[in-house]
């Protein structure tokens, strides 16, 4: 390499390196504006680390609250025994009796020929 050509580079290397120390700073969208003393923050920091967490959920919540029943131990009591004894509460339509029996039109001894010939491999007759 020649020395123009590393001199060249050298040069380069020290402009780019001027280039971006001259940057502007950033100040930011609004200007901090504070009432409050660094004092009174880190005691209000102190304060919430040691409460409890408003947005905890699932296990992390704590004990769940404690909720009063208006309805007394034999009216539930009552009620569950009742809908122990109903039919399914989820069903619709078809399913919310006794499935009816469906009668085949199949002869039994053709489907039990038709299963031998197939596990034998034979071909099955269509």
């Amino acid at each position: 390499m020649t020395a123009s050509k590393l001199l060249s580079a050298v040069s380069l290397a020290l402009l780019a390196a001027a280039g971006a120390a001259h940057a502007e700073t950033y100040e930011g969208v609004h200007p901090l504006t504070s009432a409050a003393s660094r004092a009174d923050v880190a005691s209000q920091a102190v304060v919430a680390a040691h409460s409890a967490n408003p947005y905890a959920t699932g296990a992390n919540a704590g004990p769940a609250p404690v909720i009063v029943s208006t309805a007394s131990r034999a009216a539930v009591r009552s009620e569950a025994v009742a809908a122990a004894r109903s039919g399914d509460p989820y069903a619709e339509g078809a399913s919310s009796g006794v499935a009816p029996i469906v009668a085949s039109s199949v002869d039994r001894a053709a489907v039990r020929a038709a299963a031998r010939a197939a596990a034998h491999g034979d071909a099955l007759p269509l």
